[in-house]
Parts: C-alpha cells; structure tokens; sequence
C-alpha cells in the first residue's frame, strides 16, 4: 500500500521519517508515557485512547519518543516502571475486540475482512436474481 504525506515544514519531515522506524504499539505507548494519565488512576480504555490521542497531537510522535527519552536520562528506574505500565495499557486499550459473529454463523472468510456495499434497497431485488440495473 502506498502512502502520500503532504510535508510542509522541516519538524513534520522529521515526524514522518521517524514513523517509518516505529510500530504502532511503540508510538501509542510513548503516547500514554508523555500523557498525564497516571498508573494509580486506573484509567479506562477509553481515557487511554483519548490520552494517546490529545499526546499524539499536541506533541507529535517525535515529541512523545523526546520526553520518553529526556525521563529515561533523568529518572532511569521510574522511567522504566512508568514505560512498563505505559506498554500494557495502551496495548489494552487498542487491542482488536472479539470478533462477532456474522450472517455467515461464524465462518471466518480467511482471516481476511469483507466488505460488501450497502445498496438502496431498489438495487437490492435485482441485484438477488443477477442483474443490476
């Protein structure tokens, strides 16, 4: 899959660049370890994912990796235990739900996602018999 990002200034260059080496899951946990949250707040899935969200776009990616490093330099053993934390919740706050079964009763097509278009409902009598009109 091709990707295009309309870069217009030297620090989005950098963002962009820096998300080629990075996962996902990485990103979304020096989101929460950048985040106000706290580990004895016991935040929700949903506090978690907002947190990465307003992490993500006040300080960018590179700027949540920046204070990840910047507390590994000052605070090393807190930083660790902080990090730890950081990496569960964001993994369980963005895990994939169970799947829910469908109108096929169950079957999974492969492990491949289908999706077929809704039609208006007077394309949907002859799309049955074949013919579309």
């Amino acid at each position: 899959m091709t990707r295009i990002a309309l870069i217009s200034t030297a620090e989005e260059a950098d963002d962009v660049a820096g998300m080629a080496y990075l996962s996902i899951g990485a990103v979304r946990a020096d989101a929460v370890f950048a985040s106000d949250l706290q580990r004895g707040d016991e935040p929700s899935a949903g506090q978690v994912r907002q947190a990465v969200a307003a992490a993500i776009r006040a300080l960018g990616s590179s700027g949540c990796a920046g204070r990840v490093a910047q507390e590994f330099g000052d605070h090393p053993e807190t930083a660790v235990i902080r990090m730890r934390w950081a990496r569960r919740v964001a993994r369980e706050a963005f895990a994939d739900p169970a799947p829910e079964q469908g109108p096929a009763g169950g079957v999974d097509a492969g492990g491949w996602l289908v999706v077929r278009p809704r039609l208006p409902a007077e394309h949907t009598s002859s799309c049955v018999s074949g013919a579309v009109t």
